[in-house]
């Protein structure tokens, strides 16, 4: 494979990564918003908000360090799609639970996302981003880590309320 035609790989997923993160966003900023029995979750979720925000921010280093922009259509599309992901939940039952489930799922996929990332990075020798790369994927492999800690305990915490007649689903 060319130099050139890694490259395009290389920034095309940059660039996808970039509205990715986007999209985690406007998923999980109405979620938070909406969280009222489930203090734990909130509080880590605004984490997460910041690291992603983070994460955005050395998205855009290494496409400032390769002379690249993200794409404006891609992270406004992804937005508005997380947005109306979220928005779906709202009418859910037991949103908390849904809402658990997909921001599992997201996070899977996100950590799917910097492991090519990084292995494109490495075969077209743009080692200088595997560092920030990686520091976005840690941050992932420990969220998807704790929702997998806290799925059993938001489900029983629930159960738990909507068996008091609590009003349970956020």
């Amino acid at each position: 494979m060319s130099d050139d035609k890694t490259r395009d790989i290389f920034i095309t997923g940059l660039k996808n990564a970039h509205a990715m993160e986007n999209q985690a966003l406007s998923i999980m900023k109405p979620q938070v918003k909406r969280i009222e029995n489930y203090p734990d979750v909130a509080a880590r979720l605004e984490e997460h908000i910041r690291e992603t925000e983070g994460q955005i921010s050395r998205l855009d280093e290494i496409l400032t360090s390769l002379a690249e922009d993200n794409s404006s259509l891609k992270d406004a599309a992804l937005s508005f799609t997380g947005s109306m992901a979220a928005l779906g939940h709202t009418v859910a039952g037991d949103e908390i639970l849904k809402n658990s489930m997909a921001n599992f799922a997201f996070e899977h996929f996100e950590i799917a996302a910097y492991k090519s990332l990084i292995t494109i990075a490495e075969l077209g020798g743009f080692a200088a981003t595997v560092n920030l790369l990686q520091a976005s994927l840690d941050e992932e492999i420990a969220m998807a880590a704790w929702l997998d800690g806290n799925l059993r305990p938001t489900t029983i915490k629930f159960a738990n309320l909507k068996e008091a007649g609590v009003s349970a689903k956020v």
